[in-house]
């Protein structure tokens, strides 16, 4: 006979950032689905030009070679800055991946091959952290609008015609030959 899996959604009203026992979550099998406004990470605020919209997605909590797992998919649309004109630049977050939850350093060691750890201090770990580090790896190092965006930032790679450059070391030759 075969088992299956019995999973539990659990409605989220409560607060986001509330640490949250793994154990109970992992064994449960508790799956979560969540809609966290932007302007509720900290740390992804400080990345967008507006912390307007919200993350939505799903967690799957279980275990893993006895190992606390939760399995996370979000996505947003964020307005972050375009790196080369400053402007405001529509993004599309998209994320997930399986993660470890580990109390510290010895527990990361033994957590299982192939997965990547998150630190849960006590074994209590906030949903918001979770989603958090799932969009702060989804975004762009330096976001830069497509070069050929029209509503783009306008800045063309296009070389300055030779007349129009600036030089302004062009005459130092002839001041060094002056001088000697």
């Amino acid at each position: 006979m075969e088992s299956v899996a019995t999973y539990h959604t659990r409605p989220m009203s409560e607060d986001w950032s509330k640490p949250r026992e793994i154990d109970p979550l992992a064994d449960g099998q508790v799956v979560i689905d969540f809609a966290i406004p932007l302007a509720e990470f900290p740390r992804l605020r400080t990345q967008l030009a507006r912390d307007q919209g919200s993350a939505r997605g799903r967690i799957q909590f279980h275990r893993m070679a006895n190992a606390p797992v939760a399995d996370v998919s979000v996505s947003a649309e964020g307005m972050l800055i375009c790196q080369r004109c400053m402007g405001p630049l529509q993004w599309s977050m998209s994320g997930g991946g399986s993660v470890a939850m580990v109390a510290d350093a010895v527990e990361a060691d033994r957590a299982p091959a192939g997965l990547e750890t998150i630190l849960a201090p006590g074994h209590r770990v906030s949903v918001r952290d979770l989603v958090e580090e799932e969009l702060l790896l989804s975004l762009p190092i330096a976001p830069l609008h497509e070069s050929d965006d029209a509503s783009g930032c306008g800045v063309t790679d296009e070389k300055t015609p030779a007349e129009e450059r600036n030089r302004p070391f062009a005459q130092l030759g002839k001041l060094l030959k002056r001088a000697e």
